[in-house]
């Protein structure tokens, strides 16, 4: 059995291997987690020891065979958890991640089975991040940045690069959201700015920011 820690850890780790697509140094861990080198180092050894983590010195850590599929369970019951509480208790999709956290924690799988099947077996969660299935399977489609679309060119809005609540309230304002139909009517080659056009026909304005943090797909 992990620890709360060690599963915040493992689950750290894999996201930053996934993200560089390599081995992760401790300073690195330490900025995600907002702790000491030395923190990480104590934790490195524990994870190592029970086989989750391959570390070698100079070199980095990553996840272990073992690791990865631990690591996948705990972002499946976050994702999980995050469809609940948008989904069944109308928390905004800013609200979650936080209350998430907390409930990942929860050892049972059958409360996670049963909460998948209650849910309807989603594949996303309210982020458009992709949910894990029972195995540790995950299918990643192919999303690219808003910004990356040419004028004429109708998307739907499948993700958000960034997920900081303050970008969501954002989107919220605007009304922009998971599913929601664009079309690049206009692109500001002084400032990279776009004007589009969403599903109730509302034609806005949005900045380079807003587009390149928008994921689609066509």
């Amino acid at each position: 059995m992990l620890s709360h820690a060690e599963e915040n850890y493992l689950k750290a780790i894999y996201h930053l291997s996934q993200a560089d697509k390599s081995d992760v140094s401790t300073n690195a861990i330490a900025e995600v987690l907002q702790t000491k080198p030395a923190s990480v180092s104590d934790m490195i050894k524990k994870l190592s020891e029970k086989g989750f983590i391959y570390y070698q010195k100079y070199k980095g850590v990553n996840v272990s065979p073992k690791g990865k599929k631990e690591a996948l369970q705990i972002i499946r019951k976050h994702r999980l958890w995050e469809v609940f509480l948008v989904d069944k208790l109308q928390f905004k999709w800013d609200e979650v991640h936080d209350i998430a956290e907390q409930l990942e924690h929860i050892k049972s799988p059958i409360l996670t089975q049963k909460l998948d099947k209650f849910l309807g077996y989603p594949r996303v969660d309210p982020h458009g991040d992709p949910i894990p299935d029972e195995r540790g399977e995950i299918v990643i489609g192919k999303k690219v940045p808003l910004s990356e679309i040419t004028e004429g060119k109708t998307v739907l809005v499948t993700g958000v690069e960034d997920s900081d609540s303050a970008f969501l309230l954002h989107l919220d304002k605007i009304k922009i959201a998971l599913g929601t139909k664009v079309i690049v009517k206009e692109k500001n080659s002084f400032d990279s700015s776009m004007q589009i056009e969403l599903s109730d026909k509302q034609v806005i304005f949005i900045s380079k920011q807003v587009a390149d943090n928008l994921l689609v797909t066509e």
